[in-house]
């Protein structure tokens, strides 16, 4: 059975006063790398890199990422929302930023996503995540709900489920629910042909479903590709970028 999958990978060097982390994240749909840099307890730069996107306009918005600076940071991932306009950003780079940020906070060098989420069947699903090689969510999902386990169950992913995540778990878990929810929806996209879209959604949602930017932001036909036997492809072509940190201040202590 076909199964979508996403990797995020997170890479951090830190030194006493700062320090880098790169970030890279593959599925069906997306290919993105950022790079944050920090000093002080700050976001001193924030850049990104499309390698393989949906729309003509996605990578039009790595530059916007760059409104990060100056954020201080947060072991929440999701506290990049309330440092600039999430709608003016490409979802998934920003996400991205989001978990770097979070991982500078908590001073890691290394942490991994994977998530599977096997086709729907019936409109039902099973959405697993693994963090580090280690199974931490297994959600059974109808639609846009969560049906269990507890205290999962009954949370519909379109309706407050990060306010809801933020102020009920524990700061890594709901970092982690928050991470499966967004794959959990994108999966719906498997279940019709996008390629046969010719320009992004009017939505307002992210940089490229801006109106003024959705008409010209054409399809990427053929990229979207297939993980379901060869999830060790993903994030393949990043080790290296993720291990060169000769621009990162040098650890120091």
């Amino acid at each position: 059975m076909q199964c979508f999958r996403r990797r995020i990978e997170l890479a951090g060097r830190h030194g006493a006063q700062g320090g880098q982390v790169r970030a890279a994240l593959e599925d069906d749909f997306h290919h993105f790398r950022v790079v944050v840099d920090y000093r002080d307890g700050l976001v001193t730069a924030v850049r990104g890199e499309a390698p393989r996107h949906p729309f003509t306009a996605c990578p039009g918005a790595a530059p916007e990422l760059d409104r990060l600076a100056g954020m201080r940071l947060d072991r929440v991932a999701n506290s990049v929302t309330l440092h600039t306009d999430s709608t003016q950003q490409c979802t998934h780079m920003f996400d991205l930023a989001g978990l770097a940020i979070a991982a500078a906070s908590r001073g890691d060098s290394v942490r991994r996503y994977d998530i599977e989420i096997p086709r729907h069947v019936g409109g039902r699903t099973r959405a697993r995540l693994m963090r580090d090689g280690v199974l931490v969510l297994d959600w059974e999902v109808e639609g846009s709900v969560i049906l269990g386990p507890a205290p999962y169950a009954g949370v519909d992913m379109r309706q407050g489920m990060a306010r809801w995540a933020l102020t009920t778990l524990p700061v890594e878990e709901a970092e982690a629910a928050l991470v499966l929810r967004r794959c959990a929806l994108i999966s719906l996209g498997r279940l019709k042909d996008i390629d046969k879209e010719p320009h992004a959604h009017l939505t307002g949602r992210c940089y490229a479903q801006q109106p003024q930017r959705a008409p010209q932001a054409i399809r990427i036909v053929g990229s979207t590709w297939d993980f379901t036997e060869k999830p060790e492809a993903q994030c393949r072509d990043d080790q290296a970028w993720l291990a060169d940190f000769d621009s990162a201040p040098a650890p120091e202590g």
